[in-house]
């Protein structure tokens, strides 16, 4: 919190603000422009990005549905061929040449069905591509799912060839299967008609499972040489739900990454809500720009995908070096032309700067302080010159002022002077009448209470010489102990009427030596004093050090201790410690009064010795430490204060010794 005023005093300086002023479009609104520009221009290039692996994709589905035309297309050709129809009746040599066939198209399988007749365990009937051509219609050739058992049926070898040990992939659907199973297969089927005239249809059949030279071919397709940059590598593959069954994507460096899974926010976008995904996506170990599309089978089912992508890595580095580049520049730039700036500034708040540090010297008191020729001819050395005629004017009128000020001052000093006599003589009156008020009460009290204290203790004390005369010596004794007593506490009634009398009695009537020794003092101040400690439950210590004498009258010596121990009484209403030292120092004899109690705050302890200043309210009237300070002043002594608020006070009379 300290160096904001700092802070804000330095922003607020002419300098700063100058600065700011010219190094904002270079340090703020440039940085600004070209930071929105990179954002804006790392935007379009992944828009170009995803438009790309967009086309990317297209070509990708465009093989696969020409494959499938394909497939179709040269299955009809060989159920409409002459050399099918010349076998057709001879079961032999049908068999042989639809083998010759299966082999030359390139097929996993290929059989004759009427619908009910196929592979051991299979109802050709169920597939909808083969009961659109057992019905004549025409050839048709889709992408259909196909279990182990059919697999097996259509081929003893499909089966184990479709089978894929399932790898665990991160960020994908939690599973169960350790295997995927099924076959994805092109499926193609075209109208024939039987020896025995019926429809019949003749049906094929490519596995994608394991299927490279597929997958290769579209990845040759899609990402050509010196498609991408260096460092870049296309991919594509081709899922059966959300297992890659034929990738061109590497788990190591000469290990495809068969059996992994896509992401599950990727199954979830494209296989279950049907939509094609086009942004960046992990696969496998990597971040690529990624294409998703859906395949859909002859029944109508979303049952798997095809994907093309290509590493993101460099792409993502060249935006990254593209930045640095930029800010770079920038920093170039910034380098050269803030000097520039600064300097040009310079200009402008140096004579500023000036004119500040002369006003502030005005303001300090030198008003001799002027700016002097700045060995420029613009508008701000015009300023600095009309500043130097203003102050030298300023100068002459506070001249003026002060002669005028010193002038009316003699007056009021003359005038004044009077008026401090007055004063003087009436603070003399008034102590003396004071003192004379309170000397006068306190002689007519104790004279009363003398008299009505003295007649009952004389005869407490005649009755009880009586009670021993009229004792017998042995009755006498048993109650020596008790008569002991009485005598002790008449002693100490008649200690204390005499301590009273003789603090309460005119010091020119006592017949006392003006010299006084405190420490018989402070023991005679205890004794009168000794109810109220009692009764505050105060413990009174003393370390009586000293038995010199000090000029200053007993009774006025007694009435400053007896008001400071009453003092200290009073700030410890729940009890502590009051502690008087009686010592010497340095030709002095010192009393210090100390107790635990409130304490004085700061604020209250330099008015504590004021004239009428009291914190006691109704209890007190404000004059015992005024009275006690001017008593002490008089013997030239000296009293003073020192208190720590919650640790209790201290008061010091110092008096010079006799």
């Amino acid at each position: 919190m300290s160096d904001m005023p700092l802070f804000r005093s330095l922003f607020q300086s002419v300098r700063m603000r100058l600065l700011v002023i010219a190094l904002l479009p270079m340090l703020v609104l440039m940085p600004l422009l070209l930071g929105s520009a990179v954002v804006r221009w790392t935007g379009r290039v992944d828009e170009l990005l995803i438009t790309k692996v967009n086309g990317d994709l297209t070509i990708a589905d465009q093989y696969l549905q020409r494959l499938l035309e394909n497939s179709g297309e040269r299955l009809d050709a060989l159920a409409q061929s002459a050399a099918l129809r010349d076998v057709m009746d001879r079961p032999a040599d049908r068999r042989a040449h639809l083998r010759e066939a299966r082999r030359a198209l390139g097929l996993d399988f290929l059989y004759l069905t009427d619908g009910t007749t196929g592979p051991e365990g299979l109802r050709p009937a169920d597939w909808p591509v083969v009961a659109t051509a057992l019905d004549g219609a025409q050839w048709g050739s889709v992408v259909d799912i196909m279990d182990q058992d059919t697999l097996t049926a259509l081929d003893l070898g499909l089966g184990q060839q479709a089978a894929i040990q399932l790898v665990p992939t991160r960020a994908a659907v939690p599973t169960d299967r350790t295997v995927e199973d099924r076959g994805m297969v092109i499926h193609s089927a075209s109208p024939v008609i039987l020896p025995d005239g019926r429809p019949g249809a003749l049906v094929g059949g490519l596995l994608l499972n394991r299927n490279l030279d597929f997958i290769d071919t579209i990845n040759n397709l899609v990402y050509r040489d010196q498609s991408l940059p260096d460092g870049s590598q296309g991919t594509a593959t081709l899922f059966l739900e959300d297992v890659r069954i034929s990738t061109n994507v590497r788990l190591f460096e000469d290990v495809r990454a068969l059996g992994t899974r896509v992401s599950a926010e990727v199954r979830a976008r494209v296989l279950e809500e049907g939509r094609t995904w086009l942004d960046r996506a992990f696969v496998v170990n990597d971040w690529y720009i990624s294409a998703y599309q859906p395949i859909t089978d002859s029944f109508g089912k979303r049952v798997g995908m095809l994907y093309v992508g290509f590493l993101e890595t460099p792409f993502r580095e060249a935006k990254t070096r593209s930045a640095l580049t930029i800010g770079l520049i920038f920093l170039a730039i910034a380098g050269l032309s803030i000097p520039i700036f600064l300097r040009w500034a310079g200009r402008i708040f140096g004579p500023l700067e000036s004119m500040t540090k002369t006003i502030a010297r005005v303001e300090g008191g030198d008003l001799t302080a002027r700016n002097g020729p700045t060995g420029d001819s613009g508008e701000i050395s015009q300023v600095a010159g009309h500043l130097d005629d203003l102050l030298d004017q300023v100068q002459e009128r506070d001249k003026q002022l002060r002669d005028w000020a010193e002038s009316l001052e003699r007056k009021v000093e003359e005038r004044t002077q009077d008026l401090r006599e007055a004063n003087r003589k009436l603070e003399d009156t008034t102590e003396q009448l004071i003192m004379s008020e309170k000397l006068a009460t306190v002689g007519e009290i104790t004279a009363s209470v003398a008299h009505e204290i003295n007649n009952p203790v004389a005869v407490i004390q005649g009755n009880l010489d009586v009670a021993r005369s009229l004792l017998a010596e042995a009755e006498a004794e048993k109650v020596k102990t008790e008569f002991n007593l009485i005598d002790d506490q008449i002693y100490r009634i008649g200690a204390i009427v005499s301590k009273l009398l003789q603090f309460a009695r005119p010091e020119e009537y006592s017949g006392e030596d003006a010299l006084t020794c405190p420490a018989d003092v402070v023991r005679d101040c205890l004794v009168l004093t000794a109810h109220q400690t009692e009764k505050a439950g105060v413990t009174v210590t003393t370390d009586l050090q000293s038995d010199r004498q000090v000029a200053i009258s007993r009774t006025e010596l007694q009435q400053v201790i007896v008001n400071l121990i009453i003092n200290a009484v009073h700030a410890m209403p729940d009890g502590g410690r009051l502690q008087i030292i009686v010592s010497d120092a340095d030709g002095m004899v010192c009393v210090e009064v100390t107790d635990t109690g409130r304490g004085i705050p700061e604020d209250v302890l330099k008015r504590i010795f004021d004239p009428f200043f009291t914190t006691k309210q109704a209890e007190g009237t404000g004059l015992g430490l005024s009275i006690s300070q001017r008593l002490v002043s008089r013997a030239d002594g000296e009293i003073s204060a020192s208190s720590t608020p919650g640790q209790g006070s201290r008061f010091t009379v110092a008096l010079p010794a006799a």
